[in-house]
């Protein structure tokens, strides 16, 4: 999140696409609703089915899945034709805001209804609240992101925001709602296969930083890798990890992975039954040698393989039973102390990292930075502090141990409309959780980012100078009177260096200090460039325009491209996938080739979306396994229209197999409802234990069985993955159903 969830409040129109928070965030969901009653907002929900938080809208679109990058051009040539742009913050604090300008003129009200199914009506309507109503906030989650065009869809709303100036205000912001906890934390500490901890990227110079930090050789990092050039490249993502075991063979995607295939797979606190094309995975998972599955309850991925040797489930211990830091969706940073001790045999996740660092035999190099004089481990207050030392690049160095207690002993002392720590207390001056950039252990932390109207040492900042200082001969720096207000600097800036930061910060280092000093201020090890920039109000990492134009990447704007399996063929010939990529973190990867190679939706003509329900979490491991939770949904189902029903002879709480273009099926129940349209259908995706009609619930070992067992949803999800980030397609794809 650009703002946090309080901050909400402060909205005037809250515009939700691609989410449903009343459901998978109902506590956080109050928000949304405290800015309706007491600030009179306007919410605006724009989603394939009709969802309990439609139900409290004001404004509701029933678009057509995939669609999302239409709706929002046809917001932007509204609000162009207008006049309703903020022309000043695009003037001084944009680049490329004419390329969008060109594409949205294409996209018409007319346009957009036959794309997107939503009426130009509608349409104008939506577009003259939001735009009349500011600040407003845009709010999305999965829905946005799980598509091929995932990462086109999550440029595009920001775009919007920026062309708005709704960016960097109270009550404005880009919203991303997390669909777990610390899934952002996950984010921050390099899940992410292409990355280095805080977004670093994987090149010499990064890692020869982190060697020194780890106070290991940078050469020993080097030589765990079968050859130096592999240490830089990206490794297999959660989504296609399978295709490494798989290998190209039978007719599976090629993979570029050093000329060997997977051979282990250790799987700690992550649902495998949460990513799309589970007969691959099943695949997978049964071609491996050795599965290791770390979890306090038995993952699915044990239950749905046929593997029957060398499948070890080891009892991780729960987040009550350990201690350390967690993040929150809006970069705040929460403490955790230990409730209980670790029950039975179980172990904290890091106690068994260790144990098995011992056995591949680097235990001292992994723990060299976190142990006291004595030489023992400082659990988790070392690491945290090991974190805050090195992770410069996001904001992280305020986060000690000692402040991140002290906000956890006085949450109840902090506004939540502010986050600010209250006049008279402890943490006054503090906002709560310290949300990264969090510059120094004097720095406030950030509760808005990119927010020119506070002072830097109040959480103020501009756009991150990230992409050079021109392209295409204009300048990429922010315009006069854009800097956060009382700094050194009224405009844009470059990113601090050892080698400019006297020039721009107005200062001469001493040779004490020139020594210390990193190259920039993200590897400055001393912290010294931070410590120099928060005294004259300077912003670290620069101060520039924010881009709509990408250059980089494929689409250097977002471009509405159909999902790979469209029920519209004509757009799909009208408006392509991408050309299939190779190397896709490690996988060849169908784009085109695979969406026209023929019409899908002649056998296969409903829309199918899945998304979450309230009482279960994820891949519902943990949930399913509560008998008061299950009670609520004891089986698996899909939410069918009655007219779709009526044509297939389908009967409310009925079993319905549904088959996708992979060749896939699944049996669940009906459940007849209007909230979906009559050409689609939606799927929770909780579910585990059966596999195309066959139960599997029989590998759980003797007592663990969950109290709701039931098809998974990802068993029928279609082939597809984001073009940059390799999220699979699972918001739109195609199937047909019959009764069982």
């Amino acid at each position: 999140m650009t703002n946090h969830l309080g901050d909400i409040q402060n909205a005037k129109s809250i515009f939700i696409i691609g989410a449903n928070p009343a459901v998978n965030h109902p506590v956080g969901f109050r928000h949304f609703l405290k800015a309706k009653e007491n600030n009179g907002a306007k919410l605006i929900v724009v989603d394939p089915r009709y969802t309990r938080t439609a139900a409290k809208a004001d404004y509701f679109a029933q678009i057509r899945p995939g669609t999302d990058i239409p709706f929002m051009y046809g917001m932007m040539n509204l609000i162009f034709e207008n006049g309703w742009e903020d022309k000043k913050f695009i003037e001084d604090r944009t680049y490329g805001i004419d390329e969008i300008r060109k594409e949205a003129a294409k996209w018409t009200p007319e346009v957009v209804e036959d794309v997107t199914g939503v009426p130009a009506a509608t349409l104008k309507e939506i577009t003259e609240v939001f735009a009349k109503n500011r600040p407003g906030s845009v709010v999305w989650a999965m829905g946005l992101t799980q598509h091929t065009i995932g990462s086109s869809n999550t440029r595009i709303a920001p775009i919007l925001q920026l062309i708005l100036g709704n960016m960097g205000v109270s009550g404005g912001g880009c919203n991303i709602l997390r669909g777990h906890d610390n899934v952002q934390g996950a984010s921050d500490m390099a899940n992410a296969p292409d990355s280095l901890p805080g977004y670093y990227a994987k090149n010499e110079a990064t890692w020869k930083y982190f060697a020194k930090m780890w106070k290991v050789d940078y050469e020993w990092l080097q030589g765990n890798f079968v050859k130096p050039e592999w240490m830089f490249k990206p490794g297999f993502t959660l989504a296609r990890w399978w295709a490494g075991v798989l290998d190209g063979k039978n007719g599976n995607d090629p993979v570029e992975n050093a000329g060997d295939s997977l051979k282990a797979l250790i799987v700690i606190g992550n649902g495998i039954t949460s990513t799309a094309q589970q007969v691959k995975v099943q695949e997978g998972l049964d071609g491996l040698e050795l599965l290791v599955l770390l979890d306090p309850f038995v993952n699915d991925a044990g239950v749905i393989t046929n593997k029957k040797d060398d499948v070890y489930l080891l009892p991780a211990a729960t987040q009550f039973e350990g201690s350390g830091t967690v993040v929150a969706t809006n970069r705040s940073g929460q403490w955790r102390s230990q409730v209980v001790e670790p029950l039975f045999e179980s172990m904290p996740d890091h106690e068994i990292l260790f144990e098995l660092a011992k056995r591949i035999g680097f235990y001292d190099e992994l723990t060299r930075t976190i142990r006291d004089a004595k030489g023992k481990i400082e659990w988790p207050e070392a690491a945290t502090r090991e974190i805050a030392s090195i992770v410069k690049s996001i904001g992280l160095t305020g986060w000690t141990p000692e402040r991140l207690k002290r906000h956890q002993a006085n949450w109840d002392k902090f506004d939540e409309k502010t986050l600010m720590g209250k006049e008279g207390t402890e943490v006054a001056g503090e906002y709560y959780g310290l949300p990264w950039p969090c510059w120094t252990e004097k720095h406030p932390g950030s509760p808005n980012l990119y927010d020119i109207n506070k002072p830097v040492m109040q959480g103020g900042m501009g756009f991150r100078n990230r992409f050079g200082l021109e392209h295409n001969g204009i300048n990429q720096l922010a315009g006069d009177g854009s800097a956060p207000v009382g700094g050194a600097q009224s405009g844009g800036y470059p990113e601090i260096k050892k080698d400019n930061i006297e020039k721009i910060l107005g200062i001469t280092l001493t040779d004490e200090e020139r020594e210390k000093m990193g190259a920039t201020w993200a590897t400055d090890a001393s912290n010294i460039i931070a410590e120099k920039c928060m005294e004259k109000g300077i912003v670290p990492y620069g101060n520039a325009r924010a881009r709509a134009v990408v250059w980089t990447f494929v689409d250097q704007i977002p471009q509405h491209r159909e999902p790979i399996h469209s029920q519209r063929q004509d757009l799909a010939q009208k408006y392509p996938s991408f050309e299939d990529k190779p190397n896709h973190y490690r996988v060849f990867t169908k784009y085109k080739s695979l969406q026209l190679s023929k019409d899908f939706s002649k056998e296969f003509p409903i829309n199918l979306v899945t998304a979450r329900l309230v009482n279960f979490s994820g891949a519902g491991m943990e949930t399913r396994a509560s008998m008061y939770l299950s009670r609520i949904t004891p089986e698996m189902f899909a939410d069918i229209h009655p007219e779709l029903a009526a044509k297939h002879g389908i009967k409310h709480w009925d079993f319905v197999w549904i088959h996708s273009p992979e060749g896939t099926k699944i049996k669940v129940r009906a459940r007849i409802v209007p909230s979906v349209k009559p050409d689609m259908i939606f799927l929770p995706f909780h579910f585990a234990g059966y596999m195309q009609g066959v139960d599997m619930t029989g590998n759980f070992p003797e007592g663990t069985r969950p109290y709701a067992v039931g098809e998974n949803a990802n068993t029928v999800t279609n082939y597809g993955y984001d073009i940059v980030t390799q999220i699979p397609e699972t918001k739109g794809g195609l199937c047909r159903i019959e009764k069982a």
